[in-house]
């Protein structure tokens, strides 16, 4: 094990995808994920109870959405000066995976998606205090332009700055982070159901898309090992 110092170090999804031991995880918008399919609510309580006994978990402890069918962990670094993810998560993202193993469950990297709402904004200092107030969230690591439930529940709120208004199109629009091998195969089923794409500029980290009445939506990806 390194030192705290190392443990602590910011790294960036393209290193985390790249580390060794990390087949059951994506780095999603909002941290690395990992879904491991249980079956039943009783095999997934055995296994939040076998991460809750991991030894050291301190401040770094996940995230860990518990369902019948199976369980979400989610691991990122919540500051007043950083959101995202450290060294410290490599280590631990592993030793979760050896937890399921031993108890005979597998992972589904395919099923882990975080959505985030964009609002476009004029003037975002203005937007924001009345969505901070109205959500009950908080400034996301001393940032101007995003909102996080401080309970890590709800979706993050991002206010996109634009120079002048548009009328013809929506303000308002839904991103969905999938992870970066599902991403084509996502805009595809959008496309395939009615949408079409609009930009595919920023791809494979990004894709704009609309449904057949123009409302707007991105499918986003982050850090592909061969893309960084």
């Amino acid at each position: 094990m390194t030192d705290t110092a190392d443990r602590n170090e910011r790294i960036r999804p393209r290193y985390f995808h790249r580390s060794a031991g990390l087949e059951d995880w994506r780095v999603l918008g909002e941290g690395a994920c990992a879904y491991f399919r249980t079956g039943s609510f009783t095999a997934g309580a055995r296994l939040v109870q076998a991460i809750g006994e991991l030894p050291g978990l301190g401040q770094d402890a996940p995230d860990v959405d518990l369902r019948p069918e199976g369980v979400t962990v989610r691991l990122i670094t919540l500051t007043d000066d950083y959101y995202g993810l450290t060294e410290r998560h490599v280590a631990l993202a592993r030793e979760i995976s050896a937890t399921a193993r031993a108890l005979g469950i597998t992972a589904d990297p395919s099923a882990v998606q975080t959505v985030q709402v964009t609002v476009d904004a004029l003037e975002t200092p203005a937007v924001l205090p009345f969505w901070r107030a109205l959500l009950g969230y908080q400034d996301r690591a001393n940032s101007g332009e995003d909102l996080v439930d401080p309970g890590r529940r709800g979706a993050p709120f991002y206010f996109q700055p634009m120079d002048a208004p548009r009328p013809q199109r929506n303000r308002v629009h839904v991103d969905v982070w999938v992870p970066y091998d599902q991403a084509e195969a996502r805009v595809a089923a959008a496309i395939a159901a009615g949408g079409r794409l609009v930009s595919d500029a920023e791809a494979p980290s990004n894709y704009v898309l609309a449904d057949p009445e123009g409302n707007e939506a991105c499918v986003g990806a982050a850090g592909p090992p061969e893309s960084g």
